[in-house]
């Protein structure tokens, strides 16, 4: 895989953004895969600020959700559908229309599930999927052990993503809630490129082991070595346990061939 090291998380940003301008240019109905989080706020807002200027025409552009609670309320401001819109879809000046996700309000929620598979595949694919990665090496909301060819599914938030997450609902732990609908890893996998963002000191161990070790549930990120075209773009922090570190500085930075990822 493609494993790119930038100074910060500013340049990150910039360097992703710009990879998913020369998409949309390429292919202007492109359906771009989000994630949420802190991590991806840079490249969110490095690709509002490029529509703004009018480097890149994004009015065609189709954004898909990687993953949602249940049982939150239709409109609830931190559901994920919510955040994108709020992040992603109105900064880049589109509509609600452009948005697909899975509905987390489901009265069966196994059924939405299926339905968003479905229409992922009707969608033409995702072309471009970004992704976070957790300090155990998830991926969406694919925890260690998950199967690599997994589906959308309903999954259960383990007690410290349900303490990570408290935060978004003013510290209370009885709001949050227990269930997600994430894309499994064998959904994600279908995206024709994927790209994984990591900074900080604390996803170190985890880029090392997604990057460098063995293909293994337990590490549910290291599925994206059996990807043909995955990239992985992180911090000189999060950089710093992989063993190749200088030889991936050497490969991929400044490389005339390789534009937009």
């Amino acid at each position: 895989m493609e494993v790119v090291i930038v100074p910060d998380a500013k340049a990150a940003g910039e360097l992703i953004a710009e990879a998913m301008a020369q998409l949309l240019r390429r292919k202007p109905d492109a359906l771009l895969g989000v994630a949420t989080g802190s991590t991806p706020l840079p490249i969110y807002e490095a690709l509002a600020a490029q529509v703004d200027a009018g480097a890149v025409d994004a009015s065609k552009a189709r954004i898909a959700q990687l993953d949602e609670y249940v049982g939150l309320p239709t409109g609830h401001p931190e559901s994920y559908r919510a955040t994108v819109l709020r992040q992603v879809v109105d900064p880049l000046g589109l509509s609600e229309a452009a948005f697909m996700g899975p509905d987390g309000s489901a009265a069966d929620v196994q059924a939405a599930c299926e339905a968003y598979d479905s229409a992922l595949v009707e969608a033409g694919g995702v072309d471009l999927q970004l992704l976070g990665i957790g300090t155990d090496g998830h991926i969406g909301f694919n925890e260690p052990c998950s199967s690599l060819a997994s589906r959308t599914r309903i999954k259960t938030l383990t007690e410290q993503t349900i303490a990570d997450n408290a935060r978004f609902f003013d510290g209370d732990l009885s709001q949050v809630p227990r269930h997600v609908i994430t894309q499994g890893i064998g959904t994600i996998l279908e995206a024709r490129h994927l790209v994984l963002l990591a900074t900080g000191e604390g996803k170190a161990d985890a880029v090392a082991a997604t990057v460098e070790g063995p293909v293994a549930s337990v590490v549910p990120a290291s599925a994206l070595q059996l990807h043909p075209h995955a990239t992985v773009v992180v911090d000189e922090a999060a950089a710093s346990k992989l063993k190749l570190a200088d030889y991936f500085r050497h490969t991929y930075a400044n490389k005339p061939e390789w534009q937009g990822l």
